[in-house]
């Protein structure tokens, strides 16, 4: 059984700035300018049957503006008639009315369970499209960018049942075979679910393949579906197909087929009416696992297997718990004895006295951990001085109780922490897993269209980038950048909608609900001498924070960032504000 490399994301010191003193407010003037729109934004409300948080993440909160990588400074939406609109930018003070570069032919009125249509640029070739409705799109568009000669045509287009959105799609060219991969999200209803939501996340892999090198036709050649239970913060293929990386909160596995996604279903739903396969138990020294024994099980039947972050259990030469360890153990000091009633009983010592685990082995919910009473006891014993009948009890003692009022929000504890998985797409199985923690997810980016989106975390009070390289086995996550105190400032905007950053990196920008942008920009050299009234010291670079107030009361729907420009969409209007002034 091959067992997923436990990774972790490795922070490069040099990007962080320790000495970093804030943001400074400056009333500098950004130039905005407004667009009026013919027609609409056709923006798709939630239904009274999409109530779940997960409807919200992947469809309320939907980024109806879509930014091309391969020119920048070029976006799209899609408005009520259908209309795919385009706004292509060279000088601000001439912007030009956004033209219509390609109509859906579907008739998005004559849906009532339609979704918002979502559009992916695969390539600088490709588009691929999704109506709301469930039919997916491949459109060839030639070079874009080349103004009124642009012409987009149908490729592909076919019915794939339940409405999606597109998440990501990337362009294959091997061994001169052209094939365009993409990933569909559905949120779809599960009858049977009692306890939970009632419904469950679907992501679809699709790969459509060109079958005939005369003719301009294409085919699906494959389909793979991925099940979750929560809407994946961040999902991408890698650029050469091999590969998918998902960031979520609840974990995704494949399903090979529609019999095994009713069994898994089936299989979901009694996990809760089981009796855990083991107990466990920890102390500050060492841990103990226990398996209840069947009556035909004797001492030879059992063979456990130590080693320093793993351990392998069988009973009868079937496996019974095998994986990778949460931390190291002393393996050749841990034990196993078979009880007298009937139980296997084995004895594990941590390597790091004192570390307390929150799980036995990496990914696997099938034991249930006993908690020793004195153990509780002594924790509540520590925690005792947090609380209290009174109101203020003794405030100068030498452990005052936590006044939750004095807790501002970027302190908020997140109680479901994230994972981070690459699955290979040959074997479809985990291979490498990183448990993200408490570094909160806060955007993703495409740096560079060849390679695949950059996500943004939150790391204590900084916000680092990140850059996946699929093909780095050793390093697959490289820190870029970092955007200083960006963490605990985003913390505080309690109505914030979109968040983005320059692909390269010199501004970082969130918007809330309705009219107001913030844009905090990398620190830049002073023009004039500054000092430090506190520290005496001179001040050789200084952090802008901007504030932007759009004249428009409808909400924002759309929010993309270029290197020099930022376009926000509401209902009825297009605006650009002018960001960086040098190239």
């Amino acid at each position: 059984m091959e067992v997923a490399a436990n990774c972790s994301l490795r922070v490069k010191r040099p990007l962080l700035d320790p000495r970093f003193e804030g943001y400074k407010l400056s009333l500098e003037p950004l130039p905005c300018y407004q667009l009026e729109l013919d027609s609409a934004v056709a923006e798709v409300k939630l239904r009274d049957d999409q109530y779940t948080l997960d409807h919200m993440r992947a469809f309320g909160m939907f980024n109806y503006l879509h930014c091309d990588a391969w020119n920048q400074d070029n976006i799209y939406f899609v408005d009520q008639l259908g209309r795919i609109m385009n706004l292509s930018v060279t000088l601000d003070t001439a912007l030009g009315k956004p033209r219509e570069v390609f109509r859906l032919p579907t008739n998005l009125t004559a849906y009532d369970n339609r979704l918002c249509a979502s559009l992916h640029f695969t390539s600088s070739t490709w588009v691929t499209l999704s109506d709301g409705t469930g039919r997916l799109y491949l459109i060839g568009t030639g070079e874009r960018g080349n103004g009124t000669s642009e012409k987009w045509e149908i490729v592909f287009n076919e019915d794939l049942g339940e409405p999606f959105v597109i998440l990501h799609s990337i362009s294959i060219i091997k061994s001169g075979d052209h094939s365009i991969t993409t990933l569909l999200l559905r949120v779809e209803k599960e009858e049977l679910d009692r306890k939970g939501s009632g419904f469950y996340v679907s992501l679809e892999w699709v790969t459509i393949s060109k079958i005939n090198k005369e003719i301009q036709k294409y085919e699906i050649t494959e389909r793979k579906v991925l099940h979750g239970k929560s809407v994946p913060h961040y999902a991408a293929i890698e650029p050469d197909g091999n590969g998918l990386m998902i960031a979520s909160c609840k974990s995704f596995r494949f399903v090979h087929d529609e019999k095994q996604s009713e069994e898994n279903k089936e299989d979901n739903l009694t996990d809760n009416n089981k009796e855990p396969l083991y107990y466990w138990q920890q102390t500050e020294e060492d841990l103990t696992i226990i398996i209840q024994l069947s009556e035909n099980i004797s001492k030879e039947d059992i063979e456990v297997r130590f080693s320093p972050d793993h351990i392998s259990i069988a009973l009868k030469k079937q496996p019974c718990l095998e994986g990778k360890l949460y931390s190291s153990v002393d393996h050749e000091s841990s034990t196993w004895i078979i009880k007298e009633n009937k139980s296997l009983e084995v004895s594990l010592i941590k390597k790091d006295e004192g570390l307390t685990w929150p799980e036995l082995v990496l990914g696997d919910d099938r034991g249930e951990f006993l908690r020793d009473s004195a153990q509780c006891a002594a924790i509540a014993e520590r925690l005792m001085h947090l609380t209290s009948e009174e109101l203020n009890p003794d405030p100068d003692k030498e452990k005052p109780p936590c006044n939750a009022q004095e807790l501002e929000e970027c302190d908020t504890f997140f109680e479901e922490s994230s994972t981070l998985c690459r699955f290979d797409g040959n074997t479809l199985k985990t291979t490498h897993v990183v448990n993200l923690g408490s570094n909160q997810y806060l955007f993703s980016v495409l740096v560079d269209p060849k390679e695949m989106p950059c996500f943004c975390l939150r790391h204590d009070v900084d916000a680092l980038l990140w850059q996946p390289h699929s093909s780095q086995q050793d390093e697959m996550w490289e820190h870029i950048a970092t955007f200083n105190a960006l963490g605990y400032v985003q913390a505080s905007k309690r109505d914030k909608k979109f968040f983005a950053c320059a692909p390269n990196y010199s501004y970082a920008a969130l918007c809330e609900c309705l009219r107001r942008v913030f844009i905090y920009r990398q620190p830049t050299a002073m023009s004039t001498v500054l000092y430090n009234r506190k520290e005496g010291r001179q001040v050789g670079q200084v952090a802008k924070q901007q504030v932007a107030s759009l004249e428009t009361n409808d909400p924002i729907l759309g929010f993309q960032a270029t290197n020099e420009r930022l376009f926000v969409l509401t209902t009825k209007n297009l605006f650009l504000i002018k960001v960086n002034t040098e190239n």
